[in-house]
């Protein structure tokens, strides 16, 4: 992987002044180590994984993130973009200085398009040509905070799609994020 995906983990993403007015003054805020912490409710798994260090990617942390963002349904893995890498770990981190420390649940990372035919043929929401296909995309919450704060959130970095997915119930909706065109929806 090597420079290449070092520099596309380069983040694009800047702190957002207008929602979190601290993080425009923490100027290492982006220079520090990352680490993404997250479940997958779908397998059970649970992982924090130190990706970034020495403004470098650590090949064998981004492969593991990979895996944790794969395709349960379908069992398949594929590249996982590192500028989504960059967004859950920003939103992370962002809402980690205000004392909530709830790892990311991802829903949805990876999708095979076998996996996303059928999710269209049983009426769940997948767009036929989706960004989950190529690694893109992540379907994520985080207990305790609202989708309007979390998307919000994301939104304000500018760095792709956000679609905001309002469900009742004790799990709550969920947040698509990806790095396509800059867009948001409400499904």
């Amino acid at each position: 992987l090597g420079a290449p995906l070092a520099a596309a983990a380069a983040t694009d993403l800047q702190p957002p002044p207008d929602l979190f007015d601290s993080q425009a003054l923490d100027l290492d805020f982006w220079v520090k180590p990352r680490t993404l912490s997250v479940t997958r409710p779908a397998s059970g798994e649970r992982a924090s994984v130190l990706y970034w260090k020495d403004g470098e990617v650590i090949d064998s942390a981004y492969e593991q993130l990979c895996h944790l963002l794969r395709d349960v349904n379908g069992k398949a893995t594929a590249k996982i973009d590192p500028k989504l890498l960059e967004m859950l770990w920003s939103t992370q981190a962002f809402i980690a200085r205000y004392g909530l420390l709830q790892p990311l649940e991802i829903l949805s990372g990876y999708r095979s398009p076998a996996s996303n035919a059928r999710l269209r043929e049983a009426g769940i929401p997948a767009a036929r040509q989706s960004l989950h296909m190529v690694g893109k995309a992540a379907d994520i919450r985080i207990a305790g905070l609202n989708e309007e704060v979390l998307g919000g959130l994301i939104k304000s970095f500018r760095g792709g799609g956000v679609g905001y997915y309002y469900r009742s119930g004790p799990r709550g909706g969920w947040i698509h994020a990806d790095t396509g065109l800059e867009r948001s929806w409400k499904g």
